[in-house]
């Protein structure tokens, strides 16, 4: 079985397209970065919910657990508008490695997230892999563990794929880097590790970029991002 049939298998990728579904996101978001990571102060969030000013444009998808029917993933892209990125307020982009690039095909990856809550109850945790978790050594274990997180880079893509995106903005710590490095997608350092929320270098990634290098890594990876080569740009 392929990485992508035991992920339809287990999981379903939602997009959110309605207020019900925000609140999932904004519920899930909170869960992780409130209660497991420390990332936001949960004083600041009493509803029980994460969200911030960016999340106005923005879009969003959800990871489905099938058999508990509950959301245990989320990723968004905030789309290019008038203010600057997230990345831009808090790093020190270097312009000169991203002048070339139109704003209009430009979004800020963010929030890309798994709950360690469902990871501690979850019967296939062999399919999910953060920057928190180790890759296995097993061959199996390395297809299926990269499962969730290719999974989340497929909804980024769809979303790319549905706003004209052509490249990603993302800060992130050098081990998550790492990790994704490990699966071939290959984020380009342009600015200097900065403090926030942890040391963290703000990337750039063409998405065209990203496909080819992860097919080249592994058609299997390839086949999860793509949906089989159904998503592309």
């Amino acid at each position: 079985m392929s990485i992508l049939d035991a992920f339809n298998y287990y999981f379903e990728m939602v997009a959110v397209d309605s207020e019900e579904l925000k609140q999932e996101v904004y519920k899930l978001r909170y869960q992780v970065y409130c209660l497991e990571k420390d990332f936001e102060n949960p004083e600041q969030h009493t509803d029980g919910l994460e969200y911030d000013e960016y999340d106005e444009h923005s879009c969003h998808y959800l990871i489905r657990h099938r058999a508990t029917d509950s959301y245990m993933a989320t990723t968004r892209l905030i789309l290019p508008n008038r203010h600057p990125f997230p990345i831009e307020a808090n790093s020190q982009i270097d312009t000169k490695l991203v002048k070339n690039i139109n704003r209009t095909n430009l979004a800020e990856l963010s929030r890309f997230c798994v709950s360690k809550q469902f990871r501690r109850r979850a019967t296939e945790r062999d399919l999910i892999t953060t920057n928190d978790t180790d890759e296995s050594r097993s061959p199996r274990g390395k297809h299926s563990s990269a499962s969730i997180t290719l999974s989340l880079f497929a909804c980024a893509v769809q979303m790319s794929s549905d706003h004209n995106i052509l490249y990603w903005y993302a800060i992130m710590e050098p081990a998550l880097k790492r990790v994704f490095s490990a699966m071939g997608i290959y984020f380009v350092e342009v600015g200097p590790l900065v403090e926030y929320h942890g040391m963290r270098v703000p990337c750039v990634i063409k998405v065209t970029d990203l496909l080819i290098s992860v097919a080249e890594k592994d058609i299997d990876y390839w086949a999860m991002v793509t949906k089989n080569g159904q998503i592309l740009l």
